[in-house]
């Protein structure tokens, strides 16, 4: 297979992986095997002679050339799916996000929006929505936490969520009524540390957590936890959202709220963006 062989199929598989840190996480939201997944990633690597993806039993992460090559790919892909949407008479706005969009939030923003002309949303689940944004594989990213988005970025904050805990059933904390802020401390705390909303940057120096397990997407968070692990700290809507079986959620007092905005670049089809910034803000009112 030579460089002219190379199909979007290439491109998309391997983003998708590149994305993920995973190939069956990818295979999962490409629709397809994992085998596949991985020849077709293999081929791309044959055609350009370069190895994209350094792969190890707990993490793919792309080498130093994946890295710049993904950064173009993902541009490339996105130029294409504007271009059928132009063609087609369609604008859509990619609507990234790590974990569970916040409701009744998100339905009234998308509902205004989309009444308000043709464009539509797409709503994208990825871990990291600030890279993804970066590399324009998104047009906004929804951020929870005090994470500013490095220029030329620009954020918006709609409102701020309470915090609770979650922990294994089978963990002391669970037979707890609930558990003050100051006391977190003195748990092993599982956090996620690319889209995570609490972590040890929560507390002041001296008094963060004493043990730290550490994870670098929702599902291993949410898989640590319940296996008693650590404790995680969540925001409040996550009680409703969440329906695992092993875990027990324990009511936070004097938790520091956790932001929520939304980041955008602002040579992203401006127009288009203000509409969606309007009735994103708009959304807040009604909740």
């Amino acid at each position: 297979m030579s460089s002219a062989d190379i199909e979007l199929r290439h491109l998309r598989a391997f983003a998708a992986v590149a994305r993920h840190g995973s190939f069956s996480r990818a295979a999962g939201e490409l629709l397809i095997t994992q085998p596949a997944l991985s020849r077709t990633v293999a081929q791309l690597e044959a055609a350009l002679g370069v190895r994209l993806l350094d792969r190890s039993p707990r993490h793919v992460q792309p080498t130093a050339a994946g890295a710049e090559f993904l950064a173009q790919a993902e541009k490339a892909l996105a130029a294409f799916d504007h271009a059928l949407a132009v063609a087609r008479g369609q604008s859509v706005l990619r609507l990234g996000f790590s974990w569970l969009l916040p409701d009744p939030w998100a339905q009234e923003a998308i509902r205004r929006f989309e009444r308000t002309g043709d464009a539509t949303i797409q709503l994208v689940r990825c871990d990291d929505p600030l890279r993804d944004l970066r590399l324009r594989a998104i047009d906004v990213a929804l951020l929870r936490g005090t994470t500013t988005p490095p220029a030329p970025a620009r954020a918006v904050l709609l409102y701020e969520e309470p915090r609770i805990a979650v922990c294994a059933q089978d963990c002391e904390l669970a037979r707890h009524t609930h558990l003050n802020w100051a006391d977190v401390s003195a748990w092993p705390l599982v956090v996620n540390t690319v889209s995570g909303t609490t972590g040890p940057w929560s507390w002041p120096a001296g008094q963060r957590p004493d043990r730290v397990i550490e994870t670098t997407n929702f599902d291993e968070w949410l898989e640590s936890v319940a296996a008693g692990r650590g404790i995680g700290i969540v925001p409040e809507a996550a009680r409703r959202r969440i329906h695992h079986p092993a875990l027990r959620f324990v009511p936070l007092e004097d938790a520091p709220l956790i932001p929520v905005a939304l980041a955008y670049l602002p040579d992203n089809r401006p127009s288009l963006m203000r509409r969606f910034i309007t009735a994103a803000t708009s959304a807040v009112a009604t909740e």
